[in-house]
């Protein structure tokens, strides 16, 4: 169990691994105008139950495609964060839980389906951008994983988290209090520095 999940969300991580992937696009027509080289349904299919078993938790970030292929993955649970592509209703008996916008799971973990800006203080798992290339500002740690350019695999959850993706990662609550602290420090210099004027 990943224990460090905010609790609505640590049942995804019962009796498995939590495994997460975006953007699909299950028979899409535009897949091989964003990248040429864009693989079947049948092999994203089988790339992910060769990841993902019967037991573990599968998150979609967003932009399935075609549902009919939703239930040949093998997960138990499966997760989705409705994506730009998605019709709110098109995948509500085919997902365990469906969410419209994006997700806070832990106290450094935000899901989304776009990119997410301005937080240094989580990790933003996202899809939506299929370059890969889009250049991310330094205030935010970001993982793309829009299918093409994660190589079509999921990714396991709780292995990048025991790897140390968070440990360079303030909080919310330590930049606070790094921020308060430095203001009362130059308060106190500022207040030290006119006293000592003539």
């Amino acid at each position: 169990m990943i224990s460090t999940l905010y609790e609505p969300f640590r049942h995804w991580s019962e009796g498995g691994s939590v495994y997460i992937l975006s953007d699909l696009h299950f028979e899409d027509s535009d897949c091989k105008l964003m990248d040429p080289n864009w693989i079947t349904p049948d092999e994203q299919i089988e790339i992910i139950n060769n990841t993902v078993f019967k037991n573990d938790t599968f998150v979609c970030l967003g932009d399935v495609g075609d549902p009919k292929y939703v239930p040949m993955i093998k997960a138990v649970k499966k997760i989705l964060l409705l994506g730009n592509h998605d019709a709110r209703g098109t995948y509500k008996d085919l997902f365990s839980e469906v969410y419209a916008g994006p997700l806070f799971i832990s106290d450094k973990i935000l899901l989304s389906h776009e990119p997410v800006y301005g937080l240094s203080w989580c990790l933003n798992i996202h899809g939506h951008d299929h370059n890969g290339t889009e250049a991310y500002r330094e205030d935010c740690k970001h993982i793309n994983l829009a299918a093409n350019v994660c190589g079509y695999t999921p990714l396991n959850l709780g292995k990048i988290i025991k790897d140390g993706v968070l440990s360079d990662i303030d909080s919310i609550h330590r930049q606070t209090i790094d921020r308060a602290t430095e203001k009362r420090k130059r308060k106190m210099n500022m207040k030290e520095n006119n006293n000592g004027e003539i």
